[in-house]
């Protein structure tokens, strides 16, 4: 698809979720989330037992953070993290927050690091967020409920686990829920952005990498999983259309499937808030794994 280069200057408007918030500028709102995720994970790090850098690979980027709670219980719930920042920023490092009200509740939460762009590109990613998963389950076999949460980017990857062919690998993950939070779920239309300088992916790329061209898939490796999409009040429109597109895919589909809209929040501090043990998004979590 060709567009004008009125309708790119758009649809890059569009795809620009700091330009959305009410809060503040767009390059303010885009400094106080990473400090937001830093010192949360920073908290978080203080609070559990860690174990960091665990490879679920032989790539340099292929590690996990794994914040664990003081627990005699070996059935555990456990939460895998995917990060955000549009497949080129971010990274596992910022990436522990949400642990600081869960490992109190005797939670697990694992904190991914994948090859963000331009090193990784998005065939990479997607495979190594499925890696990850496997080897999670393969190293934590007392998993009681394994339950995924994605934000942004990370929110489109999770949804990519969610839609694994499994019989590729040598397990096949029990996911019990998913919150996918400000995601995008189909590539097609960030193409001709910004956001795909560093990706450079073709058309068949993000074909083949859009979430909401495999619900088929998904009906069959997930039909079991509680698939949360979460989205911010003051997204920008074709963000929100993202979200209630998916969502409307997965109802059709016949899947288990509830939408969130979270009231007073924008694209960034509606996943920051999840160091909160009070906020909705974290009761919610705890609610699906029978903690609150």
């Amino acid at each position: 698809m060709k567009w004008t280069d009125m309708e790119i200057d758009e649809l890059e408007r569009q795809y620009s979720p700091s330009r959305w918030s009410r809060r503040m500028s767009a390059d303010d709102v885009i400094e106080a989330h990473v400090k937001a995720l830093k010192e949360g994970t920073a908290r978080a790090r203080g609070l559990a037992q860690t174990l960091l850098n665990v490879p679920y690979g032989d790539g340099d980027g292929e590690k996990l953070d794994v914040y664990i709670p003081s627990t005699d219980s070996l059935d555990v719930h456990l939460v895998v993290y995917l990060h955000g920042g549009y497949w080129q920023f971010l990274s596992k490092e910022e990436s522990g927050f949400m642990a600081v009200p869960l490992v109190d509740k005797g939670v697990v939460v694992v904190a991914v690091g994948y090859d963000i762009a331009p090193k990784g590109n998005m065939d990479l990613m997607v495979a190594q967020v499925r890696r990850s998963v496997v080897s999670v389950v393969q190293q934590y076999s007392h998993i009681r409920g394994l339950y995924l949460c994605g934000h942004s980017a990370g929110a489109h990857l999770a949804a990519m686990v969610l839609s694994t062919d499994w019989s590729q690998f040598s397990v096949a993950p029990q996911i019990k829920g998913a919150f996918l939070v400000s995601g995008i779920y189909d590539l097609l239309p960030i193409l001709s952005t910004y956001v795909n300088e560093p990706l450079k992916m073709t058309e068949e790329v993000a074909l083949r990498n859009s979430p909401s061209r495999l619900v088929p898939q998904l009906q069959l490796s997930s039909a079991c999983c509680h698939v949360v999409v979460v989205v911010a009040e003051n997204e920008s429109p074709e963000f929100r259309k993202q979200s209630e597109d998916y969502y409307k895919t997965l109802e059709a589909a016949g899947l288990n499937v509830s939408m969130e809209d979270v009231a007073n929040t924008d694209h960034f501090n509606i996943i920051e808030q999840l160091v909160d043990g009070d906020y909705h998004l974290t009761q919610l979590l705890l609610k699906m794994m029978g903690k609150s």
